[in-house]
C-alpha cells in the first residue's frame, strides 16, 4: 500500500495524480490533499477519497472546507500541512503546487525522510544543496515528476555517474518556435498560452513560451543529477515524445519515449523501483514515424543562457532566477510589460543582485524576496 500526502492537488500535475492513483487501485491510498485557495474542488476530491487531512494555503475559504468535510481534519497555513507529512502512515509526498508555494512540502518531506515526488521544480532551483542536503541526512529520497527530469532519472539506470557524457533536455519549442522577433514583440498572453502539444497551468505555459521551463530545469538537473552545467543540453524536439536523452561516454545515448503525457512520469515516481502495468498506448508506429530535432535559437529564447548562467553561478542564484520570473510572467500576463520584457527582467535583476555562494535558508528567502521587489520595479 502506497500511502500519498497530494500537495497541489486541484491543479493539472494533481488531476493526472488522482488518474495515476485511481489506475493503481486498492495498491494506493491517498491520505491527505491540498491546494491554494479552491475549497469547492478540494472537498470534492477529499470526499471521493475520504481522506484524513485537507488543507488550504490561506484560511479565507477555510469556513466553506470545513462545511464540505466535518470528519476530516482540516485547516490552513504550514500547520496542517506540516501534521499530514509527518503523519507516519505517509509513505510519499507529491509536490506539484506552482512555484514557491511548493517549498515548504518539499522541504517538510525530505526533513521528514519521505519519498518526495517532485513535480515542483522550483524546489531544487532555489533551495538545490540545501534540499539534496536534508534528504542525505534523513534517507529520504527525491524522485522526478517532470516528464524530462524523470527520462533522464529513468536513462541513468543504463550506465553509472562516471560514465555520462552528458544530458539534453528536449523542448516543444513552445508556441513561438517558428516566430520572429518582431512578432514575438507584438505576442499577447492568449498567444502564449496556447501551447501546440501540452496542457498546462499558466504560468508554466508562458515558462514554455520564452523556455524559460528549460533554464529552471538546467538548474533543477544540475542539483538533482549532480551534473556540471557544462554536461547539460537542451535540444528542440516539436512532437514532444522523446522526453529527455542521455549520453554516455561511449557514444551511446539512451532515450526515453512516449506520448506527452504527464501519468506515466507520476506513476514510476509513487511506484519506484518497480514499473506497474498500465492501460495506457505503447509504441505504435505511426506516433514515431517523424520526429524531429533542431538547436534552439537562442538570440530569440534568452532565456536559456540565464538558466546556465545561474547554474554555474549557483548559491542565491537559482532563487534570484525563478523569482523574478515568477513576477515577469504576471506582469505579462497582466499586460504590463511585452513578452520580450520577461527575459529581460530577469536578466536585468540577475545583473544587479549581489550573490551569496553558499546561504543559509533565511538568506536564499531573503534573495527571492529582494528579486521579487526588483523585478516589480524593473523597466526594460
Amino acid at each position: 500500500m502506497i500511502q500519498v500526502v497530494l500537495v497541489g492537488a486541484t491543479g493539472s500535475i494533481g488531476r493526472s495524480t488522482l488518474a495515476v492513483l485511481r489506475g493503481l487501485g486498492p495498491d494506493a491510498r491517498l491520505l491527505g490533499v491540498f491546494a491554494g485557495s479552491r475549497a469547492e474542488p478540494l472537498a470534492r476530491i477529499a470526499s471521493e477519497w475520504d481522506v484524513r487531512y485537507a488543507g488550504l494555503a490561506s484560511d479565507e475559504q477555510l469556513p466553506a472546507l470545513r462545511t464540505a468535510l466535518p470528519n476530516v481534519r482540516t485547516g490552513a497555513g504550514a500547520e496542517i500541512l506540516q501534521e499530514a507529512i509527518r503523519d507516519p502512515d505517509t509513505d510519499v509526498v507529491v509536490s506539484a503546487a506552482a512555484g514557491t508555494a511548493g517549498l515548504p512540502a518539499s522541504l517538510e518531506a525530505v526533513r521528514q525522510g519521505k519519498t518526495l515526488a517532485l513535480a515542483n521544480k522550483e524546489s531544487l532551483v532555489v533551495l538545490g544543496p540545501l534540499l539534496l542536503a536534508e534528504a542525505r541526512k534523513t534517507g529520504a529520497r527525491i524522485l522526478p515528476v517532470d516528464s524530462e527530469h524523470s527520462a533522464i532519472f529513468q536513462c541513468l539506470r543504463a550506465g553509472r555517474p562516471g560514465e555520462v557524457r552528458r544530458v539534453v533536455l528536449t523542448a516543444s519549442g513552445g508556441p513561438f518556435r517558428t516566430w520572429s522577433r518582431e512578432q514575438m514583440a507584438r505576442a499577447t498572453p492568449a498567444d502564449a498560452l496556447r501551447h501546440p502539444t501540452w496542457s498546462m497551468g499558466p504560468k508554466i505555459t508562458v515558462d514554455s513560451a520564452t523556455l524559460m521551463n528549460k533554464a529552471l530545469e538546467i538548474v533543477e538537473a544540475r542539483w538533482l543529477f549532480d551534473l556540471r552545467p557544462e554536461q547539460i543540453d537542451v535540444v528542440v524536439h516539436p512532437q514532444s515524445m522523446v522526453h529527455s536523452m542521455v549520453e554516455f561516454v561511449d557514444g551511446s545515448v539512451v532515450a526515453q519515449m512516449g506520448p506527452p503525457d504527464m501519468e506515466l512520469p507520476i506513476q514510476y515516481a509513487l511506484t519506484y523501483p518497480e514499473r506497474r502495468k498500465a492501460d495506457r498506448p505503447g509504441f505504435r508506429t505511426e506516433d514515431f514515424s517523424a520526429l524531429t530535432f533542431e538547436d534552439p535559437d537562442r538570440e530569440r529564447f534568452p532565456a536559456l543562457g540565464l538558466g546556465e548562467q545561474a547554474a554555474r553561478a549557483g548559491g542565491t542564484a537559482g532563487a534570484v532566477l525563478n523569482a523574478a520570473n515568477e513576477v515577469a510572467v504576471q506582469r505579462f500576463l497582466d499586460g504590463e510589460i511585452p513578452f520580450p520584457a520577461i527575459a529581460d527582467t530577469v536578466a536585468s535583476v540577475l545583473e544587479d543582485t549581489g550573490l551569496i555562494a553558499d546561504p543559509t535558508i533565511e538568506q536564499i528567502y531573503e534573495a527571492d524576496r529582494t528579486a521579487r521587489e526588483d523585478a516589480t520595479r524593473c523597466r526594460t
